[in-house]
């Protein structure tokens, strides 16, 4: 896995651009302290000597505390660096992180049905963690650590020709060395990385569900489950662990060459009376100077390594392109109820996943003709009407809502609100004026206004109090001890199932949409709630239009129209009056023999 140079300058100008100020600041710490590194050597060379003549310690205690003083100045310095490369790291990974996850919501639904959110998590939190020393100082330090070892070099040259060689013959072959094995651990960082994606899905989905398998008594499979992912990241951990250890063997034992070297060429000059003693520990002192850049560089190879592999898997993420592509914009959406017209509509699931190529286009255009979910619906619903949709499980009511939401595409025909075709319009003011209630509420862990609102500022609180009277929420938010800044969770904080539906049509009342679309939503309620929720619906469909997903006949006796699918066709469509009094309809049939049963 290589990825071009030009993809992290790419990476780095981006996101250290806007911190330019603190870049600069860090780059003068490393290189001052890198500066005071090469002085240090030379004064314990001149104490040495001195003291190696005979010099008294009034003489020697001036350059002791030079020493000390460049000593603590350089720790300060280092201190000063690791703060603001850490507050740079964290500041640049943050921002990628929030434009990776924010990528990721804007993407269709075929990717996060590919995707689940543990997998997700890792790869926008773990991958990006990895990233943070490359966006702090691996640049500025393998830069200042080329600079150490080119200064080190220098004046061991200065010093003596043949050590310099020596020495700078050796630099050469141990970066050679170390550029060599640059890229041996990615591949296995690489897959490192995605089984621990692999684990946390895994525990997301099995946490998630923990009702179902402890009451189906599932608790055994599950955890031979964790088992077989946790076993599946020790061998992989192991593999990039073990490369790791090879790289640092390899450097280890490029150092024993530097210290045999080293400590041979100074003992020989030594003794023939070529340096003194002070020149020897200066060589030395050297030589573990250049242990260190060298040392330092193979670990910047390591962590550009898992840089590597981050950067690798968050450019697939940015890769991923969402077939839904949100419209110019230049047409909205009016206030008020919207008309809904499906034309010739066809779609398919399978559509996301095909990559057709000449050799098997038809054999895959033959297959998305069977797996149409839809079969060239048409249908048109007038501004202000309400209309039941039925139909069996997968006649396709679920999707034609979906298609209305553009969480999916047609794969042919238009869709129309308002007469406006909704690849038109932009997704936030098409999503703006379509609302949806479910049988399924989510709550988010936040304040009560936060969860009414979805995080919206400009709706003021009196408006939300207004909207929780009049639907009979009073009850339940006079229990919250914070009112409006009372944090829910995922649970409910208490919430009944007739309460969670209320909430979520506190939410559409909120929004005021034109379009609402109703999911069966009071199917699961006691008597006494779901007339309260069929007072809500009543105010809720006044003056809007309206699609009622039903599985039950009281639910449709509001709608003025009845549309059936099946098999993802219009199976019949008209006045409900009309159905209704039409002994032959199949609307009238389903009357008769019970919706519920007719429809299971």
């Amino acid at each position: 896995m290589k990825i071009p140079f030009r993809q992290y300058l790419a990476l780095l100008s981006r996101y250290m651009q806007p911190q330019r100020g603190r870049v600069i600041l860090l780059t003068v710490l490393l290189f001052g302290g890198l500066g005071l590194q090469l002085i240090g050597p030379q004064v314990l060379r001149y104490f040495i000597d001195r003291a190696m003549n005979g010099s008294g310690a009034a003489a020697l205690l001036p350059i002791a505390l030079l020493f000390i003083g460049l000593a603590l100045v350089a720790q300060i310095l280092n201190i000063w660096a690791t703060y603001v490369s850490q507050n740079v790291g964290w500041t640049a990974t943050n921002a990628l992180r929030k434009d990776l996850a924010e990528h990721c919501l804007n993407l269709d639904m075929p990717f996060h049905n590919a995707h689940t959110p543990g997998e997700l998590i890792e790869r926008i939190d773990g991958d990006i963690t990895a990233m943070a020393n490359f966006f702090s100082q691996m640049v500025i330090q393998v830069l200042g650590n080329l600079l150490l070892l080119l200064g080190v070099l220098v004046l061991l040259w200065q010093e003596d020709w043949r050590v310099g060689l020596a020495l700078t013959i050796f630099s050469i072959f141990a970066i050679w060395v170390l550029n060599l094995v640059r890229n041996i651990a990615v591949p296995r960082l690489t897959a490192e990385s995605k089984s621990r994606a692999n684990l946390y899905s895994y525990l997301e989905e099995r946490l998630s569900g923990t009702e179902d398998i402890r009451s189906s008594g599932a608790r055994e499979h599950v955890m031979n489950g964790l088992y077989l992912a946790l076993r599946e990241v020790f061998h992989r951990g192991r593999a990039s662990g073990t490369v790791f250890a090879l790289v640092w063997s390899i450097s280890n034992a490029m150092f024993l060459i530097s210290y045999i070297l080293i400590f041979g060429s100074g003992a020989y000059l030594f003794s023939v009376g070529a340096i003194t003693l002070g020149t020897v520990y200066l060589f030395f002192q050297y030589t573990e100077m250049l242990r260190a850049p060298l040392e330092q560089m193979t670990r910047q190879v390591q962590e550009l390594q898992k840089a590597t592999a981050g950067i690798h898997r968050v450019q697939e993420l940015y890769n991923t392109v969402s077939k839904i592509q949100d419209g110019s914009g230049q047409q909205h959406l009016p206030a008020g109820p919207l008309s809904v017209e499906f034309d010739q509509v066809f779609f398919t699931y399978n559509d996301n996943d095909n990559n057709n190529n000449d050799d098997n286009e038809a054999a895959n255009n033959k297959s998305n003709a069977e797996n149409m979910v839809l079969k060239n619906l048409n249908f048109k619903l007038e501004a202000g009407k309400v209309m039941g949709l039925l139909g069996r499980t997968g006649s396709g009511k679920t999707s034609t809502t979906r298609l209305l939401f553009r969480l999916y595409e047609a794969s042919q025909g238009a869709i129309r609100l308002a007469g406006i075709d909704s690849r038109d319009l932009k997704l936030a003011d098409l999503r703006q004026h379509i609302a949806m209630v479910t049988q399924e509420v989510q709550i988010f862990h936040a304040s009560v206004r936060d969860n009414l609102t979805f995080f919206n500022k400009n709706i003021l609180d009196e408006q939300i109090l207004q909207v929780i009277e009049e639907l009979g929420l009073k009850e339940w938010y006079e229990r919250m001890p914070r009112g409006l800044d009372t944090i829910l969770r995922e649970s409910g904080s208490g919430l009944s199932a007739g309460e969670a539906q209320l909430l979520a049509f506190t939410r559409v009342f909120l929004e005021n949409p034109g379009l609402v679309i109703l999911d069966e939503a009071s199917s699961r309620l006691d008597p006494a709630t779901e007339r309260l929720i069929e007072r809500a619906v009543d105010k809720l469909m006044k003056n809007r239009t309206g699609i009622i997903i039903a599985h039950r006949l009281a639910t449709v006796q509001r709608a003025d129209e009845i549309m059936i699918l099946e098999n993802g066709r219009v199976l019949e469509h008209g006045s409900r009056e009309l159905l209704a009094n039409d002994a032959h309809s199949r609307f009238a049939q389903l009357m008769r023999t019970g919706l519920e049963e007719a429809l299971a």
